[in-house]
């Protein structure tokens, strides 16, 4: 009965709903205790979250946890250095995570490990009443996307997902054309993960990058384990960093949904030839037979109407990009060639420079604290995401990217896995609010408060 009033109680906060990111306090908290973390991962990005979070005057890093020594020893000093007393450190084995979750001197945490430990650990931090940041993806199957959402639920804590993009300027400054409705009606959306990440999927045991055709054990950082999600799964492995800021601009959960999803993938040649060129014909990786197709490409349909075409391509040589285009009955903006046109506004049929219109729409966030977060990490957006998990986190609501959010986006990868195998058949998105997103208010993206 107590957690059942629990639930109800939070629930009730929950719908109150909270801003893209909540009040900047920085140590004007209302009350006088620092919200306590746990950091479950402190490789290169969990260190990326600690140094921004020990920027904050209103937390405190209580306990650590990674099986690598080393990146404990880190960790340590970088806490201790920030004139922080010493965290707890944990990481004797795979699960001693627990044994930080069970701390009560942990009040949140922040997860940033290898992919198939996200969901897993994320449950236990709700089981365990811990307000848990969860970095993407958050899930590899359907099953675990409903069980964020289940055990959630049940318990009553909330997860975000730290999905950064969200919190691009531009993005940002995008989303607030979405809302005072300059694009008009929305229509289409292109968006993806498009980055060539061939030297971080392989090194060669002495540095993260560099020219090394190594993973898996013998390698160190992402290549011990993110190379052999491409030789095992044919499927959009990583979508919510172009999915995530899509989903805010259309409302997806609240007021709109995903209803289904096609997928296609390219052969598979790219990862194969980097070995080659690398390592040589000879090396015993070059043998490996990599089922992830170089370039994966979805269409999403929702529930009111537009279509989302996502793509994933990691495995050739390009440049970065996230391939944005948002486009609506008035106009469209296209993050490549940094392009924009507005009928009645742009030339008839010629393209705008889409600068200026994106210094006009800036966000408030961004006007007011843009010097300040642009050493943060990602051109500034680690400080926008972390600052709406501490402030969320410290007035135990719900977050602006909460548990169904971080299953419909994550559900693009076992969904795509499964249409592709299918040879595109479409498949269907479970409504993971079970008709709730019906009547879910939309956040106020636009205010830089509460």
């Amino acid at each position: 009965m107590d957690s059942r009033r629990t639930f109800i109680k939070k629930s009730a906060l929950a719908g109150i709903g909270l801003s893209l990111a909540p009040g900047f306090t920085y140590g004007n908290w209302k009350t006088s205790d620092k919200l306590k973390i746990g950091m479950i991962g402190v490789g290169l990005r969990g260190t990326s979250h600690l140094k921004n979070l020990l920027l904050r005057k209103d937390i405190e890093i209580t306990a650590i946890c990674d099986i690598d020594a080393d990146r404990i020893d880190l960790a340590s000093k970088l806490i201790s250095e920030a004139g922080y007393k010493k965290p707890q450190s944990f990481g004797k084995n795979d699960l001693d995570y627990r044994n930080l979750l069970e701390l009560t001197t942990v009040d949140a945490v922040v997860i940033a490990t290898p992919w198939l430990w996200h969901t897993r650990m994320a449950k236990d931090a709700l089981r365990a009443g811990k307000y848990t940041g969860l970095e993407v993806s958050a899930a590899n199957t359907l099953e675990e996307c409903w069980d964020l959402v289940e055990t959630h639920e049940e318990t009553g804590s909330h997860l975000m997902l730290l999905e950064n993009v969200n919190y691009r300027r531009d993005i940002l400054a995008v989303l607030n054309m979405v809302k005072q409705n300059v694009f008009g009606e929305l229509v289409h959306f292109r968006c993806g993960y498009q980055h060539d990440l061939r030297d971080v999927k392989f090194n060669n045991g002495k540095q993260p990058h560099g020219g090394g055709v190594e993973f898996g054990p013998k390698a160190i950082s992402e290549a011990k384990w993110r190379t052999n999600h491409s030789v095992k799964r044919n499927a959009d492995v990583y979508p919510t960093h172009g999915v995530g800021p899509i989903a805010a601009m259309c409302d997806i959960n609240r007021g709109n949904r995903f209803v289904s999803i096609t997928s296609n993938a390219t052969k598979s040649i790219g990862l194969h030839n980097y070995i080659v060129k690398n390592g040589g014909e000879d090396h015993p990786n070059a043998k490996v037979k990599f089922k992830q197709g170089d370039v994966i490409t979805s269409t999403i349909e929702t529930a009111k109407g537009e279509t989302i075409i996502v793509t994933h391509d990691c495995n050739l040589p390009r440049p970065y990009s996230l391939g944005f285009r948002v486009q609506g009955a008035n106009g469209l903006w296209e993050v490549d060639g940094d392009r924009i046109y507005i009928e009645g506004q742009s030339e008839p049929h010629t393209w705008d420079k889409a600068d200026s219109w994106l210094k006009k729409y800036d966000h408030p966030l961004w006007q007011k604290y843009g010097d300040y977060a642009q050493n943060s990490g990602h051109g500034g957006m680690d400080f926008f995401v972390i600052n709406a998990f501490v402030e969320s986190a410290k007035n135990n609501i719900a977050p602006p990217i909460d548990a169904y959010d971080a299953a419909a986006w994550s559900a693009i990868t076992p969904l795509s896995e499964i249409s592709i195998e299918n040879n595109g058949e479409p498949q269907d998105f479970p409504d993971f609010t079970r008709g709730n997103w019906m009547k879910r208010k939309s956040y106020d993206w636009i205010k830089d408060d509460f």
